[in-house]
């Protein structure tokens, strides 16, 4: 099934995770660190310029953001890491905060993780994608801003990253990697694709319901 993504509406913005809705549908969220290009990746999707704020200052964004897309579907915006200017408590609280809604939201089914292609596989990256398989999430790693770098960096990285991954984590059967440019739309189709995929994961055919 193909999802319409450009209906997408704004939710609400949860400052912890009590503030989220009941925890039924599915959710797919997207992290990275600050500056990743998260929101951008989201308005490219959507087709809307604006749906997801985007800013020059990195780290700003500290809500857990959900847009719906009906029938129970959500995309969420987690808040970005890992900026340096961002006090160390609040780091900590957020890593704490991402930590338990990867572990414990139920409805959480897949997790996009953006990267930037000049700077992958960052510490908080690989403990962010680890905490996602140990979830049993599927997860898709975008490099984003693939639009930086020439066509044969880009495959190199890409590779180097897959190798790296493959090789340090369980469950990397669970990855899926692809490059990625909100500008040029580089990777587009497998964001759909990999969204599509997750959604298509009606509530009442969980395994794990007890039903």
């Amino acid at each position: 099934m193909d999802f319409n993504y450009q209906i997408a509406k704004y939710m609400l913005g949860a400052a912890n995770l009590k503030q989220l809705p009941d925890d039924v549908g599915v959710e797919v969220a997207f992290a990275g660190r600050s500056n990743a290009g998260k929101s951008s990746a989201l308005n490219r999707l959507t087709n809307r310029k604006s749906l997801a704020r985007t800013s020059k200052t990195p780290g700003r964004t500290q809500l857990i953001n959900l847009f719906d897309i009906e029938n129970g579907n959500r995309l969420v915006d987690l808040p970005g890491y890992g900026y340096a200017k961002v006090a160390k408590s609040v780091k900590e609280h957020w890593q704490k905060t991402l930590g338990l809604y990867l572990q414990t939201r139920d409805c959480l089914k897949g997790l996009v993780v953006l990267m930037d292609i000049r700077h992958p596989c960052k510490d908080m990256d690989l403990s962010m994608i680890n905490w996602a398989l140990e979830a049993d999430l599927q997860v898709l790693i975008l490099l984003s801003k693939s639009d930086k770098i020439k066509q044969g960096a880009r495959v190199d990285v890409k590779r180097k990253v897959e190798k790296l991954l493959r090789d340090s984590m369980n469950k990397s059967d669970q990855l899926t990697i692809s490059t990625f440019s909100a500008l040029k739309g580089d990777g587009v189709s497998n964001l759909r694709n990999f969204l599509d995929s997750q959604f298509e994961k009606k509530p009442d055919s969980n395994e794990g319901t007890g039903e």
